[in-house]
Parts: C-alpha cells; sequence; structure tokens
C-alpha cells in the first residue's frame, strides 16, 4: 500500500511477529531486536516457526507470489 522498507527489500512473508498489548513495549521491542546480529534473528524466527511458513495466510491473506528465480 506505502512503499517503504517491504518495496525496498522485497519482503514476501510474514515470518514471526509479537504481539504487545501496549505500542510502547512494541516500540521498545523492535528496538532491541534491531540491534541483534543476524544470528540472533534468525534463531528467533525458527523457534517459533522452523518451516518459515507465512504467517499472514493465519490472518487470511493470500500468499504473495515468490520473486525467486528457481
Amino acid at each position: 500500500m506505502i512503499e517503504g522498507f517491504t518495496s525496498d527489500y522485497g519482503v514476501r512473508r510474514l515470518v514471526w511477529f509479537e504481539p504487545h498489548d501496549v505500542m510502547e513495549s512494541a516500540i521498545q521491542r523492535e528496538k532491541r531486536i534491531k540491534k541483534w546480529n543476524r544470528q540472533w534473528k534468525i534463531e528467533l524466527i525458527e523457534a517459533g516457526n522452523p518451516d518459515w511458513d507465512d504467517l499472514a495466510r493465519g490472518f487470511g491473506f493470500e500468499p504473495l507470489p515468490s520473486l525467486r528465480c528457481d
């Protein structure tokens, strides 16, 4: 809908999310995770979604087409 990070980096799947009761705690958590190294982020994803499934389907969204050229 709005150009930004997802279009700049070709993001096509929701593989991890974390609900929060208040926006402030979500923002604080996001800032912490942004400082993590890549491997820690991968481990966080794989702890809850080892197959890297598109979690957006659970919210009723259709999967986006892959950009990969196999």
